[in-house]
């Protein structure tokens, strides 16, 4: 092969340095989101629980909203009924009434430090919106 080493020697050299970044962070995650589980609304609870299971929330919850979202605008149905066959109004208000903190700035807020961690901008906001106490 003419000038082979050459040729790989550049490629292991290319390689290198694209893949300097990744050597670069390892070890070093970023600080996950702050995340209050304990607003005044769930202090007050009795039984400390979600619409779903916490691990199946964690997974899921987007494709709970997108369902949401079809039952309530396209099909009409504004009832959620979970595993345990509790109803459950469909609505974002749903979910704030107890993951909504009026102690905290909006940028800390339960959904928004996730979103704004993981760099996800849902488009939620553009119809819904937050507790009154709270101006966007």
């Amino acid at each position: 092969m003419f000038k082979g080493g050459r040729i790989i020697a550049s490629l292991v050299i290319v390689v290198g340095l694209l893949s300097l970044p990744f050597f670069y962070n390892i070890g070093k995650a970023g600080k996950g989101p702050v995340i209050n589980l304990n607003t005044p609304a769930i202090q007050q609870l009795a039984v400390k629980e979600c619409i779903e299971s916490t691990e199946w929330m964690k997974a899921n919850h987007m494709k709970l909203l997108k369902q949401w979202r079809d039952e309530a605008v396209r099909m009409g149905n504004t009832d959620y009924i979970n595993n345990q066959g509790k109803s459950f109004k469909i609505s974002l208000q749903t979910c704030l009434h107890c993951h909504y903190d009026p102690a905290l700035n909006m940028s800390d807020q339960f959904c928004v430090s996730c979103h704004n961690y993981t760099a996800v901008k849902p488009n939620c906001w553009s119809c819904h919106t937050w507790p009154k106490e709270v101006a966007i």
